[in-house]
């Protein structure tokens, strides 16, 4: 048996925060905005600021662009009181019902609390320009820095607003936007020291519509437009003089089989292929970089050649007569099709096997792409292909089915996580620093990756050991899909964005029932229509059954991203009249409303999912601990009438490798100081040491670097509201869980019973519990 104390090894910061988890208080301070008593109380100076009557006609404030626009917004500054000793945290309220695309910065004494891209201490507000919690309110929380509190009674603080940014952007000009409008208002502020803040009785909420109406519009006519679109394309693709780059041929090569579409059995298809790989191979004489930095695709680095590959494979029999014809390779010289694209197939393996990636949509990318390019390489020169079980076991190491061995190196795989670390759990979700959130939606490229193993011409007989991984990873994705309303206020199911380690500003998630079909390489059938597994039909029925299929569809129509969007339309006319065509499985969604409680955890990723009658609680325990234990977690409280977004300090139980991390004077990435663009800006974390836990022997690490084991607790505990969950990640340790006071008598939401006089409970290796307790922990 292990107790706490037997394996924890703490800073100072920690032995101060951890004894609040279990005492908490009640409101330390409350400013009401937009109302003048409460306002000269709180010494609130509004610059760019405007007082409105909003949600429910309660008073609120906006803060408003600057003329000229800028990507600085308004700001409004004001002075609340704090507690000097525990652990403080703020709170906002906003109305759901809001549209903005601002983003919003907590300052503390002149300096930014948190970061604004993927920090662990997170930003206070990110609009993407949807409503994210309709006729109700949203109260956000995020924790201020202890080492501004100590010993003081109050705090100058500042919310100042941002024009939007674009993550990916690599300069300054790319990366920040101005600020074009106004924010969403704010209600009220709050300083308190519980992880969830206690919402006074007599506030007025929202209240939830017991039975959202269904949409009545779009619908069937889509179809028809979708094909109007694809065949629009196909048409322009086919009769445009230049070559085919590699985008269009993972448009074409496909389509020649698709019956309803204008490239059907097209003669055309064929010989544009030819030209377009040609043409390629000439690039390639020009440029060797062009394997693995051609404009013409997205990630061309991941790639590769991947799409000639694919479109050799898929049109074998129509290109083999070609093979051993010759042409110009622009220097003179006559070569064969087959020696040109041999050679292109063979520089791309070797790129993509020494260039494989990590995080696991990159990895099942460049293993999907190296896989199409070797089995292409087979059929023409299998001499120099690589064994067809080493490609096979790439994409079996990217889809957790074997240890991920990382990129090849002269002396074998270079093994910088050991030779025991999965990419996904045992569950089935996506492994990297936590909770996986759109970049776990993956199931466009695991179908992706089961119908590249198909046998050619064969469909559905695809590796059975990927096909049983996928229904796996789909079945585990089903508990991170929620009740909601779109945007209009109609009935619908929301994917879990609030949690999700790599997700910015995806709040509220996206309509989503199987698929994530609105993603540019997706549909929202995909992984029904391809495996015809009941509990995935029956999903995709629940969608129909809402009708959001069609709602899905028209955002899908309606997005950028030109040709990647289109060619991803390619089958969907086929897969809604599959779908549509099968008998009724009975199967909901976990979190719907007709179905029984339950908890979901998975202790590889430190996540939690529990649906406890009206409740629905999402909790990220391992949460974007990049560099060394940071004690945070990340909460999404959803009850009918309000929602809560929680990001606070836990108990976190480690092995201590000696080593710490030091926070830096970063603003921006938090993580990364490349993109610190502003220089006037303070971190009100600077200086702060973190401890780093133990890195199992065998694994290449240098203290301050990312690594997965660095920041992974052994075991967590987290008190929000009436809810405590203790989780265990070992997988040969058991813990002591010492039952706070307020959680007597306490009912185990898993096994449904109370726990009596109980004082303690045996948390086993690899398990979690959950109690819930009629006591509010506040």
């Amino acid at each position: 048996m292990v107790s706490f104390r037997s394996i924890l090894i703490v800073s100072f910061l920690v032995i101060f925060i951890i004894p609040a988890v279990y005492a908490q208080e009640q409101i330390t301070d409350l400013l009401t905005f937009g109302e003048h008593a409460s306002e000269i109380k709180h010494q609130l100076a509004g610059d760019h600021s405007q007082i409105i009557t909003g949600g429910l006609n309660q008073p609120a404030r906006i803060v408003l662009p600057l003329e000229p626009q800028s990507f600085e917004g308004g700001k409004m500054s004001f002075k609340m009181n704090v507690d000097p000793v525990k652990q403080n945290y703020f709170t906002v309220k906003f109305w759901g019902s809001d549209r903005d695309r601002s983003m919003i910065m907590l300052f503390s004494e002149g300096k930014q609390v948190g970061y604004r891209h993927l920090g662990d201490i997170d930003y206070v507000w990110f609009g993407n320009g949807e409503p994210a919690f309709n006729n109700r309110f949203i109260y956000v929380t995020i924790p201020l820095p202890l080492n501004q509190t100590k010993g003081k009674r109050s705090l100058n603080l500042e919310l100042r607003s941002f024009g939007e940014i674009f993550p990916y952007g690599s300069t300054v000009e790319t990366y920040q936007k101005k600020m074009g409008s106004a924010t969403l208002g704010f209600y009220k502020a709050y300083t308190h020291t519980s992880t969830m803040l206690a919402v006074p009785k007599n506030e007025v909420q929202g209240i939830a519509a017991d039975h959202p109406p269904l949409r009545k519009e779009p619908g069937e006519e889509l179809i028809t437009v979708v094909k109007e679109r694809v065949d629009k394309s196909l048409s322009s693709i086919l009769t445009a003089a230049q070559p085919v780059n590699q985008l269009e041929m993972m448009f074409l090569a496909p389509a020649y089989q698709v019956k309803w579409t204008v490239a059907y059995h097209n003669p055309k298809v064929i010989s544009k292929m030819i030209r377009g790989m040609d043409a390629h191979y000439l690039k390639y004489i020009k440029d060797p970089k062009i394997i693995y930095a051609d404009p013409a695709i997205y990630n061309g680095d991941w790639l590769t050649v991947g799409p000639i590959g694919r479109g050799i494979r898929q049109l074998w029999p129509q290109v083999q007569p070609v093979l051993d014809q010759t042409f110009n390779d622009g220097n003179g010289n006559l070569i064969t099709h087959r020696k040109a694209w041999s050679v292109l197939m063979e520089e791309a393996i070797k790129y993509g096997t020494t260039h494989r990636r990590q995080y696991s949509n990159q990895s099942m990318i460049i293993d999907l792409f190296i896989y199409d390019c070797n089995r292409a390489l087979a059929l023409m020169e299998p001499s120099k292909a690589l064994p067809e079980k080493q490609t096979l076991r790439y994409l079996y190491e990217s889809l957790g089915l074997e240890p991920w061995l990382g990129r090849e190196t002269p002396d074998g795989p270079a093994r910088n996580l050991g030779d025991s670390y999965y990419e996904l759990t045992r569950k089935g979700l996506t492994k990297e620093l936590g909770f996986v959130g759109y970049y776990g939606e993956v199931m466009d490229w695991v179908v992706d990756i089961y119908k590249e193993t198909e046998k050619d011409g064969v469909p559905g007989s695809g590796d059975p050991q990927i096909r049983q991984q996928l229904l796996k990873m789909a079945g585990v994705r089903s508990y991170f899909r929620y009740p909601a309303v779109d945007d209009d206020g109609y009935k619908a199911m929301r994917a879990e964005a609030v949690i999700g380690w790599r997700d910015p500003n995806h709040y509220p998630g996206d309509i989503l029932y199987g698929d994530r079909g609105i993603a540019w390489d997706a549909t929202p059938l995909m992984t029904a229509a391809v495996t015809l597994d009941p509990q995935m039909v029956g999903i995709a029925q629940q969608m129909l059954a809402d009708h959001q299929f069609f709602n899905i569809l028209s955002e899908k129509l309606a997005l950028g991203g030109g040709l990647r969007v289109t060619k991803s339309l390619l089958h969907v006319p086929d897969e809604y009249e599959l779908i549509k065509a099968q008998q009724k499985h009975h199967v909901s969604l976990p979190m719907s409303d007709d179905m029984p409680d339950f908890v979901f955890s998975d202790e590889e990723d430190g996540v939690v999912a529990l649906k406890n009658g009206k409740d629905r609680l999402y909790a990220s325990l391992y949460w974007r601990a990049r560099n060394a234990v940071n004690h945070l977690a990340k909460v999404h409280y959803i009850t009918p009438n309000i929602d809560r977004i929680a990001n606070i300090y836990i108990d976190s139980k480690f092995e201590s490798s000696g080593m710490e991390y030091t926070r830096q004077n970063w603003v921006n990435l938090g993580f990364d100081g490349s993109r610190e663009f502003y220089k006037s800006v303070e971190s009100a974390h600077t200086g702060e040491k973190l401890p780093i836990a133990k890195i199992p022997e065998g694994t290449v690490y240098q203290a301050g670097e990312e690594n997965v084991y660095a920041g992974r607790a052994s075991f967590y505990t987290l008190v929000y509201g009436k809810y405590l969950i203790a989780m265990n990640t070992t997988k040969d340790k058991t813990f002591d869980l010492a039952i706070p006071a307020g959680f007597k008598n306490a009912r185990d939401i898993k096994t449904k019973k109370s726990i009596g006089k109980l004082t303690d409970l045996k948390v086993k290796p690899g398990s979690t519990i959950v109690l819930y307790s009629s006591i509010n922990q506040l």
